[in-house]
């Protein structure tokens, strides 16, 4: 599998995604919507944002190894959040719990603020594509 991540020099130089990622070859893997949700299918840290976001990374970790593949074989990401402000005022440690996953590797990202979440106490949920090489 060939993956290639474009940042064409005529776009703004991104920080912390990328603009686009091309991928040759491997297994399709879309990912449905992860919140906070903890193993007891509770919201496992209510009003911790940054919390919240990792434990969705972590569950979107799960199903990308589920299926065989690493957190780096996600080509796109997107990030809903009820709280763009409070997003914003957490980059710092949101971009820690984000770089414990990913390192500095960087998909394709979307940030959209929503008005709510199906859970209530959600205050974040992120969706994906991944795109993970043949079985060995």
């Amino acid at each position: 599998m060939n993956k290639t991540v474009l940042n064409p020099p005529s776009l703004p130089k991104p920080s912390g995604y990328a603009h686009g990622v091309l991928v040759e070859g491997g297994r399709v893997l879309f990912l449905a919507g992860q919140t906070g949700t903890g193993p007891t299918g509770n919201i496992a840290s209510p009003g911790d944002l940054v919390a919240q976001f990792s434990q969705a990374l972590f569950n979107l970790k799960v199903v990308i190894e589920a299926a065989g593949g690493v957190m780096t074989d996600t080509v796109k990401l997107t990030i809903f959040v009820t709280d763009k402000r409070a997003y914003r005022a957490n980059l710092k440690p949101l971009g820690e719990a984000y770089r414990s996953f990913f390192g500095r590797y960087y998909p394709a990202v979307t940030l959209v603020e929503v008005k709510g979440l199906f859970d209530d106490e959600a205050l974040v949920e992120i969706e994906g594509t991944a795109v993970i090489g043949p079985p060995p």
